[in-house]
């Protein structure tokens, strides 16, 4: 070789190195609740997530480089989100997710807004997975928040729907739920569908989050009244032990829930929880793609609970990037968020696009009963969720609520 085709030959690899060099990657970064007390729920949202980000990263990346995706434990509180947040900001990270907890998530949105006006030539996004208070989508909704989960309307009305068709209804529903804006939430939505479903609430409460023990008076409450059916979005041990209290009592009543697919429930409630009713966002029983055993190879069981949904929710944002493209550049988050307002993704059980006047994910939602002999049985048990009825996109979806005033960054 000689001198001079030596030189071309360094002066192309330089090039070529330089290119690779300059290609921003794409950041992504998970504000979960990943040690203490609710890491069981924490967890699964940055599982789900990063599964959907190596589905992208498998096809190619974007940008020309893989997405990175980090991790940053925020707790299970606000203040700790605050503090990654910033952590997250230094670190050049695009995008945030998280899920568990509307507390957190306000927080989190929150601290993007306010970053958004300070740098908008630095602009982050926060696609949120699991956080379903109303408000998130209301009077704090803003460009860079999308949420792809449900709200307390989107489950409570296929559910209500859904056991009146059944003839599990009943005309007495009383209104159990955690004293905080999604257990508001909640209480509100099930008394504005008492007209739809033939219904009385015969009463309501509120209590504290996670820290009733003896669920025993709230069950006497509940027996007085008369009710036919208990309808309540609690989570975790405020749901396990609220129906442990009403199988120890014998009360005979229906539950309507939102959360009883959360890992451990059934094991941990028996066969008390058969006969009782879910709204969630999927079941693997109406799911004939390789996505299960896909999700199964990867992380070592099947989706369940909230993981679908995160997995959904990346993919929404793969489809996004299929749109845009910054030839190894700067990436521009205003110009993905654009691309994601427009995205849509097709699922087992229906289409999954995104409302732009306020950046709520319009998914389609599965009522699911508890019985025996279930095409998936959960929690090493003989007991599973059987599909009884699926809303699409559209049918679940409520109207956008008028305190929500979204701006658009300027082109």
């Amino acid at each position: 070789m000689n001198k001079l085709n030596y030189l071309a030959g360094v002066m192309l690899v330089a090039s070529l190195t330089t290119g690779v060099a300059e290609a921003e990657p794409l950041k992504i970064g998970v504000l979960e609740s990943l040690s203490g007390g609710q890491t069981s729920t924490g967890r699964p949202f940055a599982t789900a997530a990063g599964f959907g980000i190596d589905l992208i990263n498998q096809a190619g990346g974007f940008n020309g480089a893989k997405i990175e995706f980090l991790e940053y434990d925020n707790g299970g509180n606000t203040t700790g989100a605050a503090d990654k947040f910033k952590q997250a900001v230094a670190d050049g990270v695009h995008i945030v997710v998280q899920g568990a907890s509307s507390a957190i998530a306000g927080q989190i949105s929150e601290d993007v807004r306010r970053h958004n006006l300070r740098n908008p030539d630095r602009p982050i996004m926060f696609i949120n997975l699991g956080a379903e208070a109303l408000e998130l989508t209301g009077d704090k909704c803003h460009f860079h928040h999308f949420r792809f989960t449900t709200t307390a309307p989107m489950r409570v009305v296929p559910l209500v729907s859904a056991m009146k068709e059944n003839g599990d209804l009943g005309g007495k529903v009383y209104s159990i739920n955690q004293n905080y804006s999604w257990g508001r939430d909640m209480e509100a939505a099930i008394k504005a569908a008492a007209d739809s479903g033939g219904y009385k609430v015969v009463g309501t409460t509120l209590h504290e989050v996670n820290k009733i023990q003896d669920f025993s008076p709230f069950v006497a409450t509940i027996r007085d009244s008369g009710a036919d059916t208990v309808m309540t979005g609690n989570w975790s041990n405020d749901l396990l032990l609220l129906m442990k209290a009403a199988g120890d009592a014998g009360l005979k009543v229906r539950f309507g829930t939102t959360f009883l697919d959360q890992v451990g429930n059934i094991a941990n409630a028996g066969t008390t929880a058969l006969g009782h009713y879910v709204a969630h966002p999927y079941n693997i029983a109406l799911d004939d793609t390789s996505f299960p055993e896909d999700f199964k190879r990867a992380t070592g069981h099947y989706p369940v609970y909230i993981e679908p949904q995160s997995v959904n929710a990346m993919r929404a944002l793969g489809e996004a990037l299929k749109k845009v493209n910054f030839n190894g550049g700067k990436v521009d988050v205003n110009k993905i968020a654009a691309a994601l307002e427009e995205s849509s993704v097709k699922t087992p059980i229906g289409e999954i696009t995104v409302r732009k006047e306020d950046h709520q994910a319009m998914l389609p939602v599965v009522v699911s009963r508890v019985e025996k002999g279930a095409k998936y049985p959960v929690d090493g048990t003989d007991m599973g969720f059987k599909p009884v009825k699926t809303l699409t996109g559209a049918e679940a979806i409520y109207p956008v609520q008028s305190s929500c005033k979204m701006q658009r960054p300027r082109a």
